[in-house]
């Protein structure tokens, strides 16, 4: 009788537990340290294609972030809990309570809304909404993301090998729809906390429809869910990183006195290199 009844208060509250689980990772991320100084200065076409999308210039939006090894705690967190819930019999029983036993119409939103905060992020941006960086330069930082959760996600399906609830095939962990929507909600969340953190909390609401919409249809397991948002949220706070690293590297070597390029060359079937100094 008492697992009878653990399993019917689960029934009632399931919803709300995913989703208030999920929405705490807004009140744990990390801020973000503004930084506007410096000025943009295109020298020349060749600079203007190389560094505009790394500039430090007021339109472009370029600031350093508090992205750092505690950072990633949260999100690494998620996925380890995922993996240790894979293939367990938590996964039935609370697939049970979220999944209608006669499902015969599935709700196709999870379709959309994993790419909906980064679409709003880019059509704010556009449309002279400013965050911390300009349309080009989220751009670049969004397919960074999606590259590094690609790598991750595709080969884990394939070794894993975990059956999905519908029997459809062997590639539920982790879920890919999830492990998108929180990449989104995070680049969203990351552009626009300082100005307008409301439209993080609405990224994260997506998300986090998504990741249970995938359950309630009966796509994915609870730990493939909590593993794939892990996995966004680490992939765009790699992105961020990184993207800022290169922008810190390029920035340096542009304000320098003395700078020096030595670039490749092809003329008259001859193969050389040139030597630009500029002082």
């Amino acid at each position: 009788m008492n697992f009878i009844h653990f399993q019917i208060k689960i029934s009632k509250v399931s919803f709300l537990l995913f989703t208030a689980l999920l929405l705490s990772l807004i009140s744990f991320s990390q801020s973000v340290i503004i930084d506007t100084s410096g000025s943009h200065n295109i020298q020349s076409n060749f600079h203007q294609y190389i560094e505009l999308p790394f500039s430090n210039s007021e339109k472009g939006m370029i600031k350093k972030t508090s992205i750092n090894g505690k950072s990633f705690l949260l999100p690494g967190a998620l996925i380890l809990t995922g993996s240790l819930f894979c293939n367990s019999q938590f996964n039935k029983d609370f697939q049970k309570k979220v999944t209608p036993t006669d499902l015969t119409k599935k709700i196709h939103l999870d379709d959309y809304f994993q790419y909906a905060p980064a679409a709003i992020t880019f059509g704010l941006e556009v449309a002279g909404v400013k965050g911390k960086h300009n349309a080009l330069q989220t751009s670049i930082i969004y397919v960074m993301s999606n590259v590094f959760l690609n790598v991750i996600v595709v080969p884990t399906k394939q070794f894993t090998q975990e059956l999905r609830p519908d029997s459809s095939n062997k590639l539920s962990f982790p879920s890919g729809h999830t492990s998108e929507a929180f990449a989104s909600a995070e680049l969203m969340r990351m552009e626009y906390q300082e100005t307008q953190p409301w439209l993080g909390v609405a990224g994260y609401a997506m998300a986090v429809t998504t990741g249970y919409l995938r359950m309630y249809n009966n796509k994915h397991w609870i730990s493939d869910v909590i593993a794939g948002a892990g996995i966004g949220i680490a992939s765009t706070r790699l992105s961020y990183l990184i993207y800022d690293k290169i922008s810190s590297h390029i920035q340096n070597k542009k304000n320098a006195k003395n700078h020096t390029l030595l670039l490749p060359s092809y003329q008259n079937h001859q193969l050389g290199f040139n030597l630009v100094k500029r002082f």
